[in-house]
């Protein structure tokens, strides 16, 4: 366990009243805070205020015992000595000193993905959906950030499709005229009828990427039941919450059920999930596996993290490089398997991320024009 004097605590404290420095301290919390992945949700400011108290008392503990230095006057030794010796942080699980100025060689400002898509309509013609333009068809309406189809024409009977397709750096919400809602993630492709068929099964598909539905029951659609496609599989549900992982760079399709029951098949098994159960399927193998997992943690990213618990960073990396839109080389190979635990505010810069990153898991890295660089 790190110790500190009264005077580096008197030092920390100053530093937090620069309001930088507090930007940076509540940046640094909002990304580590939630080891737990079951706590409420975080307010840095009552954090910060939470941490001057301890400062405090610590100074005044300071008094009454001798302590032994254990780091320089830098502010980044300082702030992680407090951090230890007041267990701010969780069976002192973050007890690295926190790098506060990572090595950066930049040419491109990379920003976190925004909500952003590519309607596709059926005659081929493509339309750009982001925030701040606004878009009309005579069966569908979009403000920029979300795409939402008219109530189906009960007299329906031809299927006509269109494509939404989500790039790297972006995420996207639609609402199809039977009512489900579907929550797109980056570099993600969905097919689906602008109208459903009364009666019919409502079917859609995911060319590729992953995507979170909430459907619509089939009891107000004349018991018609909703099915999701891909290459691999089938899922039927006949309402209920569900996410699904199929990236075109990933062999294996992770089917999450959150709410309700699926049952997910293809030509070699058939099988139903109950709520908290994912299913897992190999497709160079084919191999079909199911098992009990946190759904709060497999469908994070929906609410605006991504949460990560002894994940390698080679996973880890993927999930940046779509969010982020920037290509990742791990120059030591070693660092691939390297595991990390924490939670990530979707909103946080890159450099935000990658600081608290080199601080608990990686040696080093460089940002150059769009390519990360571990190092």
């Amino acid at each position: 366990m790190y110790d500190v004097n009264i005077e580096e605590l008197e030092t920390l404290e100053n530093w937090l009243k620069e309001s930088k420095n507090k930007q940076l301290f509540a940046n640094f919390l909002k990304i580590n805070y939630a080891i737990d992945v079951n706590i409420n949700p975080f307010d840095t400011e009552k954090a910060i205020k939470e941490f001057l108290v301890r400062i405090r008392k610590n100074q005044r503990d300071s008094k009454k015992r001798k302590l032994i230095r254990t780091f320089g006057y830098t502010t980044a030794a300082i702030f992680a000595g407090v951090l230890a010796t007041t267990y701010f942080f969780k069976d002192n699980l973050f007890n690295i000193p926190f790098e506060v100025t990572p090595t950066i060689i930049t040419q491109d400002v990379i920003l976190p993905g925004t909500n952003k898509a590519t309607l596709t309509l059926n005659d081929g013609s493509q339309i750009s959906l982001e925030k701040g333009k606004s878009f009309q068809t005579q069966n569908a309406n979009s403000n920029g950030e979300q795409i939402v189809y008219d109530v189906e024409q009960q007299n329906s009977s031809e299927i006509v499709y269109n494509y939404l397709t989500i790039p790297r750096g972006g995420q996207y919400f639609v609402k199809l005229s039977d009512g489900t809602q579907v929550w797109l993630n980056s570099e993600t492709q969905l097919k689906y009828p602008v109208n459903f068929v009364k009666g019919k099964t409502r079917q859609v598909e995911l060319v590729y990427g992953e995507a979170y539905f909430d459907v619509s029951s089939s009891t107000i659609h004349g018991g018609a039941e909703f099915k999701v496609f891909n290459h691999s599989q089938e899922i039927e549900v006949l309402g209920t919450e569900f996410n699904i992982k199929a990236y075109r760079d990933e062999s294996n399709i992770y089917t999450t059920l959150v709410e309700g029951n699926v049952v997910v098949s293809n030509n070699f098994f058939k099988q139903s999930l109950v709520p908290n159960e994912q299913s897992d399927l190999d497709i160079e193998t084919n191999n079909f596996t199911v098992k009990e997992v946190n759904v709060d943690i497999e469908t994070s990213w929906k609410r605006g993290t991504f949460r990560f618990v002894d994940k390698p960073l080679k996973s880890i990396m993927k999930v940046i490089s779509r969010w982020y839109d920037v290509d990742v080389i791990f120059i030591n190979k070693a660092l691939e398997s390297v595991q990390f635990i924490g939670v990530i505010d979707k909103q946080q810069s890159i450099d935000e991320v990658l600081s608290i990153m080199k601080s608990t898991s990686i040696n080093d890295y460089v940002i150059k024009d769009k390519t990360l660089l571990l190092k």
